[in-house]
């Protein structure tokens, strides 16, 4: 699943010069199968020179050698230092005591922040990619401050999150005011003011249902179906004719075949329930 230009999730599967790609909108039902064998995306918009067949539960959707090939020019890997282009470094909120630092070319604007379902989020400031990431690199020693939050965290509290936009901003807030008058931090990073962006209506969150089960991998002649209740980062909170709700991983749905199925049938993909309670433990 992606973001288009205007924050609204647009679904895409299928790989190589096959993929497609659909706008979702919340409250509507819609269903899909997945048919054949998952293949690998191939590496940087290239197909797959092994037409390699890829696991179901993988979340990157490349084989090894394609997965080596795509690291190899990644900025997420730290193998490029050498990059000209201005890069911000931001604060992500996902819920209380779920933060996170990270960096993203600022030609990107808000993508990457909608790709990673941060509910709220504040830029610190703008400069060189090697200041960005020694930046990153500080708050992550001097305050402890991580630059990766698991999905299934993210997920427990997707349903708990204070009504206000003030009260889910605050903790973002306190660590800007630590973080941008830190020793250390480098001469080329130009400080922001903290100005949160709050995603909370742009992932349909107001008063969402807790979800009950996960899908993490499709399989071949496996249905997924359902009312789109809410959608954060990749993954999408669907209500199931049984009236449960539950979570699809999107990562996974990359290297398939779709062909639509009726959006009241039963989901007949692996789902992983979820464990009751599993917010208290976050913290």
């Amino acid at each position: 699943m992606g973001w288009g230009r205007e924050a609204v999730p647009v679904l895409r599967w299928g790989r190589g010069g096959e993929r497609r790609s659909s706008r979702l909108a919340y409250g509507r039902w819609f269903g899909f199968q997945a048919v054949g064998a998952r293949g690998c995306l191939g590496a940087r918009g290239n197909v797959c020179p092994l037409g390699a067949v890829v696991p179901g539960r993988s979340t990157g959707g490349l084989c090894p050698e394609c997965a080596r090939l795509d690291r190899a020019h990644s900025v997420a890997a730290d193998t490029v230092a050498d990059d000209p282009r201005p890069y911000r470094v931001y604060l992500a909120w996902f819920g209380p005591g779920l933060v996170k630092v990270g960096i993203t070319a600022e030609e990107r604007g808000t993508a990457r922040l909608l790709e990673q379902g941060a509910v709220v989020f504040g830029w610190l400031g703008r400069g060189p990619l090697m200041a960005a990431r020694r930046t990153e690199e500080l708050l992550r020693a001097a305050l402890g401050v991580p630059d990766r939050i698991p999905y299934a965290h993210k997920r427990a509290v997707r349903a708990l999150l204070a009504p206000t936009a003030g009260e889910r901003a605050a903790e973002l807030e306190a660590l800007h005011a630590r973080a941008v008058v830190l020793e250390g931090l480098p001469g080329a990073l130009e400080r922001l003011p903290f100005q949160p962006v709050d995603h909370m209506g742009v992932f349909g969150l107001e008063g969402i249902p807790a979800a009950s089960a996960v899908a993490r991998e499709l399989v071949a002649g496996g249905t997924v179906a359902g009312r789109l209740v809410a959608a954060a980062g990749p993954d999408l909170h669907l209500a199931g004719t049984d009236g449960r709700t539950f979570v699809v991983d999107t990562r996974v749905m990359s290297g398939w075949e779709l062909v639509a199925a009726d959006p009241r049938d039963a989901v007949t993909v692996p789902l992983e329930e979820l464990p009751r309670g599993v917010q208290d433990g976050l913290f």
